[in-house]
């Protein structure tokens, strides 16, 4: 399969093997430049052209290429600067109580639970784990888990250990059937992966921009669905939270009615503007088409590894597997690979005792070839 992107859009690719986009994607070029340019004026100008009109209508353009990449609508979008922080204040939102409980896995990321083992440290609530093994959880642990108590079904779309992605479909009808909220992380899979949020009952889903998306860190993402927009107070305010942000009262809030009610306050809005480049770019190119061209990649890495009786550990049936690659290397330390892949300039990651590879758009045939090539080596 040829190629998909033009290689002058990702420089770095040119300088190393980079098959580690789960930790932190190379970015696009048009990105860093609109990140570049807005820092450059603002340091160089200061609000001389980020005038209070430029700063009300900032994110306003991520709002709509956003809104394309999760099949919703510019009104269901929020911007923040991380996926941790738009959650946290959800999770104040919602604030279940004592009597209610909140599920998820214990393989999950830590920042994808730990903002509601907060809120549940104040209020009581219970915090449900579906038990995985070897980095996998059932899914039909995590519905049996789901009960007329439950407030939230919370998990990440795809798991960042053992690459294992979930029937979103599925868990979010479980969570509705008994009156559940369904929240997504989807920071290892937007940008290589479709997503309909309002298609598989997503109640919010929130996603950082430094993976699979190519931008930046600093900004991230949030959907939240239309039924929710005005029925959640946010865990985190500020300026901009009223409806008017430049009508600075200081003796009310009027949030507005849509989901820019999670925008608080100031950040570094050159990140919002890369982001924004980097998710045009990705829908420019095609998600659908992202997602089976790394599937090449990673089928063609995942032979490689059988030929070399590596035993591969992340899901290889159809319905859950993604470009996320684990494998374990029996009598071997992860870590001593990991690092001498890294200077051979390989770059992969460890994760406990297993190497993790993720290719993305801006890999090739060769890249693969050359990893595998460098794992004979070492």
């Amino acid at each position: 399969m040829k190629p998909i992107v033009n290689p002058d859009d990702f420089p770095g690719a040119q300088h190393s093997t980079y098959l580690n986009a789960a930790n932190v994607a190379l970015m696009y070029k048009g990105a860093e430049e609109a990140i570049a340019d807005w820092q450059k004026d603002v340091a160089e100008n200061g609000s001389m052209n980020f005038d209070e009109f430029a700063e009300a209508g900032v994110f306003d353009e991520l709002h709509v290429v956003a809104a394309r990449l999760l099949n919703a609508s510019p009104d269901d979008i929020a911007v923040g600067s991380s996926a941790t922080e738009l959650l946290s204040s959800l999770a104040w939102a919602v604030a279940p109580a004592r009597d209610k409980n909140v599920v998820s896995t214990d393989i999950v990321f830590p920042s994808t639970i730990y903002p509601w083992q907060r809120v549940a440290n104040f209020t009581g609530c219970e915090i449900r784990f579906a038990q995985g093994e070897n980095s996998y959880a059932n899914p039909d642990a995590i519905i049996q888990l789901i009960d007329k108590n439950t407030k939230v079904v919370c998990i990440s779309h795809v798991e960042y250990l053992g690459g294992q992605r979930f029937d979103l479909a599925r868990l979010g009808a479980a969570a509705h059937e008994r009156g559940a909220l369904f929240v997504v992380d989807a920071t290892q899979s937007a940008g290589a992966i479709p997503i309909d949020a309002p298609g598989y009952a997503i109640d919010a889903l929130v996603c950082g921009g430094y993976k699979w998306l190519c931008g930046p860190f600093g900004a991230a993402i949030m959907y939240l669905d239309p039924e929710l927009h005005t029925a959640l107070e946010p865990g985190l305010v500020g300026f901009r939270s009223h409806a008017d942000m430049w009508d600075l009262r200081a003796d009310r809030i009027e949030y507005p009615k849509t989901a820019k009610r999670f925008e608080y306050s100031t950040m570094a809005f050159g990140c919002a503007l890369g982001l924004r480049r980097s998710i045009e770019y990705l829908l420019n190119i095609g998600i659908e088409r992202i997602f089976k061209y790394n599937k090449y990649l990673s089928d063609e890495l995942i032979q490689g590894l059988h030929d070399r009786d590596v035993d591969i550990t992340s899901p290889l049936n159809e319905a859950e597997r993604t470009s996320i690659v684990t494998a374990r290397f029996q009598g071997q330390d992860s870590l001593k690979i990991a690092q001498q892949l890294k200077a051979a300039r390989v770059a992969v990651s460890c994760r406990q005792d297993i190497i993790r590879f993720s290719p993305h758009v801006y890999n090739n045939i060769t890249d693969i070839e050359r990893a595998l090539e460098c794992i004979d080596d070492i």
